[in-house]
């Protein structure tokens, strides 16, 4: 994407923990392997279902992390330097985005 909302502005709220970060990815990512797995080994649909939950979950909370760096550390850096009416907007698209899914 080209749009001025997504153009990299430099270190961001993250990049402190970024290391933790990457592995709760890591670990997702590991979740996703294994369910994969147990569709591969025809394991209960209850169980695949319990842990796609269990995923979905993981995911959300990697989300609402990056959602509060970015109000944390973008919004007000944006409001420091006069006018944070665009990383307002982009932060409340994102929150949109994330009570939708």
């Amino acid at each position: 994407m080209s749009d001025e909302s997504t153009v990299q502005h430099g270190p961001h709220g993250y990049s402190g923990d970024k290391a933790a970060l990457l592995g709760r990815l890591r670990r997702i990512e590991g979740q996703i392997r294994g369910l994969q797995r147990m569709v591969d080994e025809d394991t209960y649909c209850i169980d695949v279902l319990t842990q796609i939950s269990a995923a979905k979950s993981a995911l959300q909370a990697v989300a609402v992390g990056l959602l509060e760096d970015h109000l944390a550390h973008c919004v007000v850096d944006a409001a420091r330097a006069g006018d944070p009416s665009a990383k307002v907007k982009e932060a409340s698209d994102a929150i949109a985005r994330l009570v939708r899914s």
